[in-house]
């Protein structure tokens, strides 16, 4: 075992962790529903971790995994990470940098707070991939195991699978044609530290796209499906129909 460093998260990254998402308390970055560990990430107070020989942990800089290479926790506290065409490692997460996840590539786990996540073609997330502010992605064939989620920032699918569902708070959300998700999706109400802003999120279910579950929205929101799609029972929303590619 193994002490990592302090970290110091900024107030955006601090209101993140304070909302019901989770995110990985192993690099201080999981955004948890206990309150417990939620304080001690916003005090920047240090978290345990089990450390592995294969593991790559970078407080600056970015911590990679080339192509076809194998590795364990792949981490950076200020910087990205990034796991190449048909990689295979444990978790791959940060707290300030995007993650990405080339072609074929698998991980157990994805996260950040501060940045974007990118799933390439084919690429295989056992567990959850989730995220506070940051653009979450999913390439063609992209296969997740677990719930995707984040509170800010835009959530796209083509062609993609998730199989435990969706959330956000204030992010877009595309599940592109030929999508599949199971799980349903959840557009939560702000709390804590986040406050409403005047723009709805807009939901868009595309062409031959499936979502399994309830699609529940705990605020306002534009709902549009696709004449092809199918989706589960609606709750909070009226869904727009529209024919065609895109509404």
């Amino acid at each position: 075992m193994r002490t990592l460093p302090q970290v110091m998260l900024n107030p955006m990254a601090a209101s993140g962790i304070l909302s019901s998402t989770n995110l990985y308390t192993e690099i201080a970055m999981r955004r948890l529903s206990t309150v417990l560990i939620s304080t001690t990430l916003a005090l920047g107070l240090p978290l345990m971790a089990a450390a592995h020989d294969d593991d790559i942990d970078k407080i600056n800089g970015t911590a990679r995994v080339e192509a076809g290479q194998h590795a364990g926790d792949v981490s950076s506290v200020n910087g990205s990470v990034e796991i190449g065409d048909n990689a295979v490692v444990q978790k791959a997460s940060t707290v300030n940098g995007s993650v990405d996840l080339g072609t074929h590539a698998q991980a157990s786990e994805v996260g950040t707070v501060n940045g974007a996540i990118t799933l390439g073609a084919s690429t295989h997330v056992r567990g959850e991939v989730n995220a506070v502010n940051g653009h979450i992605q999913l390439g063609q064939n992209a296969d997740v195991g677990g719930k995707l989620d984040n509170v800010n920032g835009a959530i796209e699918l083509d062609a993609a699978h998730v199989a435990g569902g969706i959330e956000t708070v204030s992010g877009d959300i595309t599940v592109g044609a030929n999508s599949r998700v199971e799980g349903g999706i959840l557009v939560d109400k702000p709390s804590g530290w986040f406050h409403s802003n005047s723009r709805n999120p807009v939901i868009v279910i595309g062409p031959h796209a499936v979502v399994q579950g309830t699609l529940e929205f705990r605020r306002e929101v534009e709902l549009k499906v696709s004449d092809s799609a199918q989706i589960g029972p609606v709750k909070g929303a009226t869904p727009v129909k529209f024919s065609g590619a895109t509404p």
